[in-house]
């Protein structure tokens, strides 16, 4: 019972974080970690399946392993980010709301810019167990 609501609070974790991808006020990073440890937990087929999956898995192993997000995520990140904050304020009658928008945009930006930097020359340790 209780592997099986990890496997489904995992599962809505990471339908947050694959929406927090194209949406500029819901996180990506945080429910993919939390998608992550649900599955370790619920599911060993599951999160095998996560952290090899094609365009998640890297992005969450080098994460995890302390090496940080790849320049190009966070450029796209904070791009994506903005553009949509902007034209959500453009929209937004409220001038309140307009302020309120900018809370989790400048959260964000600081978080990544404190991020560290992942060099794309280092390579991922799974990649290297594949080559082999």
């Amino acid at each position: 019972m209780i592997k099986t609501l990890y496997n489904i609070a995992g599962t809505v974790a990471l339908l947050l974080g694959i929406l927090g991808i194209f949406l500029p006020v819901l996180p990506t990073t945080p429910f993919l970690l939390l998608a992550s440890a649900c599955y370790m937990r619920g599911s060993e087929r599951m999160h095998r399946w996560l952290m090899n999956q094609r365009h998640l898995g890297p992005y969450l192993r080098n994460f995890q392993a302390g090496r940080g997000i790849p320049l190009r995520a966070k450029i796209a990140a904070l791009a994506l980010m903005w553009t949509s904050l902007t034209v959500s304020m453009w929209f937004v009658p409220l001038p309140w709301v307009r302020v309120l928008l900018l809370v989790p945009g400048i959260a964000v930006t600081v978080y990544l810019y404190r991020m560290r930097t992942f060099d794309s020359g280092t390579a991922d340790p799974l990649d290297q167990i594949r080559r082999e």
